[in-house]
């Protein structure tokens, strides 16, 4: 269900409000992709080093073991960002189809503001996990583990961030539901 880019105004130039938004839902997907990448290459180097250490001198990093607790949460967010971006997250495009352009645009915002008012209960709702997570420490790092749930702040901020950038996209620009999912299809 990627929503359509907006149409430039008249004279072929976006509204400001639409260029700023923009940028920041570009800088939010980049953040993602510079997460994901750095998470899903540090683990791996780790553990590769971990396995050769283990087999040719008998011991290993002791810490390669506790560093997924932190980095895979901190992958996932990633994904999620970068999917909430594309708007490439899992959808059913059946009632978008059968409403017409106005429709559609309506139920884009809809979506969006209960993307945005779930995001923000799940941020609210968190508040005391992250409170209990900074006393509870990774037994070899030594490190709270408030740093891998930090990221579901990252994810549902992201998510609530960009939800809000697809309502001004809309109300500015006329975006629409893609009416060909196929094309965005990443299978």
């Amino acid at each position: 269900m990627e929503p359509h880019s907006p149409q430039p105004g008249p004279g072929g130039a976006s509204p400001p409000v639409l260029r700023a938004a923009g940028g920041v839902a570009n800088a939010v997907e980049a953040s993602g992709k510079v997460i994901a990448v750095s998470c899903l290459a540090f683990m791996f180097v780790a553990l590769l080093v971990n396995v050769i250490l283990r087999y040719f001198f008998a011991g290993g990093i002791p810490w390669a073991y506790e560093i997924h607790a932190l980095l895979m949460p901190w992958l996932v967010a990633g994904g999620v960002v970068i999917a909430a971006a594309n708007g490439a997250n899992i959808a059913i495009t059946l009632l978008p189809g059968m409403l017409g352009e106005r429709g559609a645009q309506i139920l884009l915002i809809v979506v969006q503001a209960l993307i945005v008012i779930i995001s923000v209960s799940v941020l609210v709702s968190s508040r005391p996990i992250l409170v209990a997570s900074q006393y509870q420490r990774l037994s070899t790092l030594g490190i709270t583990q408030v740093w891998g749930y930090a990221s579901l702040v990252y994810a549902f901020g992201g998510m609530a961030l960009l939800a809000g950038i697809d309502i001004l996209r809309v109300i500015w620009g006329g975006q629409t539901w893609d009416r060909d999912p196929a094309s965005n299809s990443l299978s």
